[in-house]
């Protein structure tokens, strides 16, 4: 028994003595490793400048040792000393922060240059400037922007492009990141890692380079401190100075200017670009347009919206942007002014070409100039030339546009980005959908650059918009963005966009619900010089409500294009499902999708029978998006077969429109149309309202828009409730005593129940008159009777006169998609010039001529925008 005992005591005493020896091993191999880094440190510090703690006179505590020092102590008990190692880091932590708060005040009060744009073109106006000096000049120079560049009084300045590709994993730091927890994994919670040599960050302002360390060999303070090339010693407690300094929100980086005249990188169109590296691992691309403001005022049903597009050169040379943009198809503008900081220069309107030549003129000779110019009655571009570094220039767009009115409700839509246009193969009058850097590989004449996943810009958006509704609202609904809604009266309404919700990147749609089941018909009028103008907002009698619809003759067609693949075609695909169950016996269908081509469900429409149902149901459900938009096959295939006489025949296209061959498809419409009427779905958050727009009024039918957060469901069971009843057709109008001429549209469409109908025209009467339009219901003949008084001041609005000229533009340009006339395009820019409003053919010329910028006019700089919301960058985007 005591044999045992005393062998157990032994390998007792054997095993202590190894963990001992463990312990003291592993301490003085860390003192080993310290001391030899020590060394190697000594050796790379050279030049290098440190904020020295101990020598600050006013200094109350004495840092703590290095922490490999205390683990180097003799360990007598484990748990013990575990528990007083924490005690003396938490020590060290407080100190430290301590110590970096009265290094900061230090460095603030010295004088010392807080901020260096290395070869930028601000370096000489921030030199030597304390923190509170840097907030005046800033402010001074209006720019708020730049405060963001700057944090406690500092910017980092890092090292070359090639250096910030190393540093860019890093990931969020910061007083946390210097901290280090068990938790954080390194600098700010993501473990990184770095190819070859550390690189150097550098601030040469402050004769500053610190090594970045490779990814944490350990979690803790130890650990991180060593890593971030910091060294405690016994003697001095030695800080870098640029570590004092880093936010946890972002890091500001200014890349070191290229060589190079032209840029070999995508990122970087000039030298001395500022780049960010934010929390989400987002990249934020820099570009000119930094902030696009949009305010409206809604008087009844006609709309004034100005526009400011805010540019800004971020580069340290002069630069021309060039950014792409939507406005609403209708849109008539009338107003276009450049502001160069007291400077406004109202732009004039000229023939498109001569305002291309003035301006290529311009931009050579060194003059500030923008020009605007139309590519699709939704698509513009604006160019903006020799923007010097560091300025700001200012373009504002005033347009006017009727609203849509439906079931009771108004709907305003601002249109925020373009969406990605599909262009048939050898078609190159369309509009290029390309990847950020990649101009021209689309071979079209127009394009957009859009940003790459997990890039964005600094670009945003203000929406304000106040309405004057005339009658009591009783609801306002906006299912695109967070908005915030304020009541001046029960008539007055001001509706913001949320701060929230300001990336732009789908349609900002308002709708609000005015009191009354129906609106009158109004009629809104103005004179000027030119004479009188009118516009006539018609509705459809209510008692048309109560009569049944013909059987039908339903053509569904399903756009199946990359484009629509994800939540697009889900959406369109319970649309067309919730349509199929609201088919009646005697009604018969057909289901057609189009892609790169087209194919249907069978060769002809067959009965809504529950067996057919059944049948499309599965036929929808087996259909994915993916390919191109060869829309001219879906057209083709809905449209050309034989139509049933005994039937109503409604083509329910379901897209979001984005082609660039909008042209060739509305003469297709012309063509083939016949006896079909067109009520088609507007599917997605960017659709192209032009082309769905223009195919509705060409096919005597309405459209309606599902958004991404729209039930589609709802959407459908009101607009196929409005369809179920005949509508009023073979319409004509007596207008009394107005003396009309020039009336917009000149084929007035059928009027289904709670879908008005606008029309614009001119007139020489005066005083008061009656309106009387007649149609048929079936073989009923109906009247509606509308008293006007052509003196009233209170409906006449200055816009009216811009709004009759754009639908006249509008009604030539949809005669030109299938009439040769070569007159066409010159009475288009007649009129456009005549009433000055944009067109295919007239442009907005702009020139600052006051003095001339020193150089050429410097790189041309796109603005890329984000795809729109919902849609896949993979399946609509050339790279």
């Amino acid at each position: 028994m005591k044999k045992k005992i005393l062998t157990v005591s032994i390998l007792l005493g054997i095993t202590a003595i190894a963990i001992v020896g463990y312990f003291v091993g592993c301490s003085q191999h860390e003192s080993g490793t310290v001391s030899s880094r020590t060394a190697d440190r000594s050796s790379e510090e050279e030049g290098v400048t440190f904020a020295d703690v101990s020598d600050k006179p006013d200094s109350k505590a004495q840092l703590p040792t290095e922490p490999q020092a205390i683990l180097s102590q003799p360990q007598k008990d484990v748990a013990e000393d575990g528990i007083r190692l924490r005690k003396q880091l938490s020590e060290l932590i407080k100190a430290d922060d301590k110590e970096r708060a009265d290094i900061l005040t230090k460095t603030d009060e010295s004088g010392i240059p807080h901020v260096t744009f290395q070869n930028g073109h601000a370096i000489d106006s921030f030199k030597g400037k304390s923190q509170r000096e840097m907030g005046e000049f800033l402010e001074s120079k209006s720019e708020k922007s730049a405060k963001r560049y700057f944090v406690n009084g500092q910017v980092l300045v890092l090292g070359d492009k090639k250096d910030m590709d190393e540093i860019s994993g890093y990931g969020r730091t910061g007083v946390r990141g210097i901290r280090g927890s068990d938790r954080s994994g390194g600098m700010g919670g993501k473990r990184y890692r770095t190819k070859g040599p550390a690189p150097t960050l550098r601030n040469e302002s402050l004769g500053i380079t610190t090594m970045a360390g490779s990814r944490p060999s350990g979690s803790g303070r130890g650990a991180l401190l060593r890593n971030r090339g910091i060294s405690r010693r016994p003697d001095k407690q030695r800080i870098p100075v640029e570590l004092l300094n880093v936010t946890e929100d972002e890091i500001w980086v200014i890349a070191r200017p290229e060589t190079q005249a032209v840029p070999v990188d995508e990122d970087a169109p000039g030298c001395g670009a500022m780049l960010a590296k934010l929390p989400k691992k987002e990249k934020e691309i820099p570009l000119p347009l930094k902030h696009t403001d949009v305010k409206g005022q809604i008087i009844g049903y006609i709309a004034t919206i100005e526009v400011t597009q805010q540019f800004h050169n971020p580069y340290d040379q002069k630069i021309e942007a060039v950014y792409v943009f939507p406005l609403p198809q209708n849109a008539a503008i009338n107003e276009f002014i450049m502001t160069i900081g007291e400077r406004r220069i109202r732009g004039i309107i000229r023939e498109r070409k001569e305002a291309e030549e003035i301006y290529r003129e311009a931009r050579r000779q060194g003059y500030v100039a923008s020009l605007l110019t139309q590519e699709r009655p939704n698509i513009f571009t604006q160019k903006v030339a020799n923007i010097e570094p560091g300025k700001n220039i200012d373009i504002n767009i005033k347009y006017f546009n009727t609203l849509a009115y439906v079931d009771g409700w108004y709907e305003f839509v601002f249109p925020m980005v373009v969406g990605p246009r599909f262009n048939p193969p050898g078609y190159t009058d369309g509009v290029g959908a390309v990847a950020r850097g990649k101009a021209g590989i689309s071979g079209q004449k127009t394009e957009v650059q859009y940003l790459k996943p997990g890039e964005r810009s600094g670009h945003d958006i203000t929406v304000t918009v106040e309405v004057d509704a005339g009658v009591v609202i009783e609801e306002v609904v906006c299912t695109s963005h967070v908005i915030t809604k304020t009541f001046a009266t029960p008539e007055k309404l001001t509706v913001k966009l949320s701060s929230l919700d300001s990336i732009p990147n789908k349609d900002f749609v308002l709708r609000y619900k005015v009191a009354g089941k129906t609106v009158k018909s109004a009629l809104v009028t103005h004179h000027d010089k030119r004479g009188g103008f009118f516009t006539l907002m018609l509705y459809p009698p209510e008692s048309l409500s109560y009569l049944k619809r013909a059987p039908m003759e339903m053509i569904f067609v399903l756009d199946c294009s990359g484009s629509m693949s994800g939540k697009p075609i889900a959406k369109a695909k319970q649309a067309i499902t919730r349509a199929l169950r609201k088919l009646q016996p005697n009604d018969t269908f057909q289901i057609i999708r189009f892609s790169n081509n087209a194919s249907q469900l069978g060769p002809n429409p067959i009965p809504a029978t529950p067996a057919n149902i059944r049948k499309g149901l599965n036929y929808v459900k087996s259909l994915h998006g993916s390919g191109g938009t060869m829309m001219i096959e879906g057209i083709k295939a809905a449209l050309d077969f034989a139509h049933d006489p005994h039937r109503f025949r409604l083509v329910s296209f379901m897209t979001d429109g984005y082609i660039g061959n909008e042209v060739e498809i509305l003469a297709a419409v012309h063509q083939r149309l016949g006896a079909s009427r067109i009520f088609s779905f507007g599917v997605g958050s960017s659709v192209n309202r032009y082309l769905l727009d223009r195919m509705a009024k060409l096919g005597k039918g309405a459209v309606a828009y599902i958004g991404l957060d729209d039930s589609a469901g709802g959407v459908v069971d009101l607009f196929y409730e409005r369809i179920s009843h005949p509508a009023l057709t073979d319409i004509t109008i007596d207008w009394g005593n107005m003396q009309v001429t020039d009336v917009y549209p000149h084929r007035i469409r059928d009027l289904f129940v709670g879908r008005p109908l606008i029309l614009t025209g001119r007139f020489k009467g005066q005083h008061s008159t009656t309106i009387r339009i007649t149609g048929k219901v079936g073989d009923l003949t109906q009247e509606i009777v509308i008293g006007v008084n052509l003196d009233d001041s209170a409906v006449t609005h200055p816009g009216i006169a811009c709004v009759w000229a754009r639908k006249k533009i509008e009604t030539l340009a949809n005669q030109a998609t299938h009439d040769n006339n070569s007159d066409l395009p010159q009475e288009i820019k007649q009129v456009a010039l005549e009433y000055g409003l944009m067109s295919a053919y007239t442009a907005f010329i702009a020139v600052d001529s006051s003095r001339q910028t020193i150089g050429d006019h410097g790189i041309t700089v796109a603005v890329p925008v984000p795809v729109p919301d919902g849609v896949r960058y993979d399946t609509t985007v050339q790279n």
